[in-house]
Parts: structure tokens; C-alpha cells; sequence
């Protein structure tokens, strides 16, 4: 039996319960594709090969962050609604007043 646990308050769910699930995908938002001139006149070839050069370079040291971000969250009723209510959890920001050392 899968045991299924709310990602929000960690309540365990029961087989039957209320279960909701959250995905979420982040991944760079880019803009219309657009060929102007430049673009076309442009050695990409030349590009690519420098930025690999730059890779090689860099070694292990490179951190590349995944283009795309996936995220799967089990919720309970309770919490769904708190999240559907405020998904950027910007109102739970806005109760807390902190001074300003």
C-alpha cells in the first residue's frame, strides 16, 4: 500500500481521503521568434563552439542549472485550498513585521 503524505502540513492521507496533487513546471519564458538580418548573418556554428570552448574551460566547476524544473507536491484538502487561495504564498509574506536592525 502507498503511504502519501501532505507536502503542507505533513498530515498522512488516507486510502479514501481527499488528496490533491500540485505540478509545477519552471522553465525560461523566451520571446517570439523573430529572424531579423543579424540573425541570419550570424556564424551560430562559430557561437556554439566558443561556448563549448568556455565549458571545457571551466570543467567540473561549471554549475549548469537544468533549463526545465519540474515539481510534484501531494496535498491534503485543507492545504489545497490555502494553496489555490494564494499559490506564491505572498499573503503568508505580508503578516509578519520585521524591524529594521
Amino acid at each position: 500500500m502507498l503511504r502519501v503524505t501532505c507536502d503542507g502540513c505533513g498530515k498522512e492521507l488516507q486510502a479514501g481521503e481527499d488528496h490533491h496533487v500540485v505540478k509545477i513546471e519552471v522553465f525560461a519564458a523566451g520571446d517570439p521568434a523573430q529572424l531579423t538580418e543579424e540573425d541570419l548573418d550570424e556564424d551560430h556554428m562559430e557561437v556554439i563552439a566558443e561556448m563549448l570552448r568556455e565549458l571545457e574551460a571551466e570543467g567540473e566547476a561549471a554549475n549548469l542549472e537544468p533549463s526545465v524544473r519540474h515539481f510534484r507536491y501531494d496535498l491534503c484538502a485543507k492545504c489545497k485550498l490555502r494553496y489555490v487561495r494564494d499559490p506564491l504564498g505572498k499573503e503568508a509574506s505580508t503578516k509578519f513585521q520585521f524591524s529594521k536592525n
